[in-house]
């Protein structure tokens, strides 16, 4: 029996919005997670700052995402304000 192999048709965006996301997880873990948790000697601390730190990335995409649904949302809305953006 044989399998062959299926090649999906990924557009290039996506490898570009992964990319971005790689890059701005090592960018969180160098240069926000590690510092935080480098700060601390206790075992309790440091998991203590991890989960601070992850929160407050939960916390920034949650609203990168909320400021992307209102502006398509709003974006019929936006381009009458602003001239040029049709």
């Amino acid at each position: 029996m044989r399998f062959a192999m299926v090649r999906l048709a990924i557009g290039t965006e996506y490898y570009r919005f992964g990319g971005a996301g790689l890059v701005s997880l090592l960018a969180f873990a160098a240069l926000i997670l590690s510092p935080a948790i480098g700060s601390y000697g206790r075992t309790w601390e440091k998991a203590t700052a991890a989960v601070l730190s992850v929160f407050v990335l939960v916390a920034l995409v949650m609203m990168g995402v909320a400021l992307g649904v209102l502006i398509v949302y709003f974006w019929p809305d936006i381009t009458r304000i602003v001239p040029g953006l049709d």
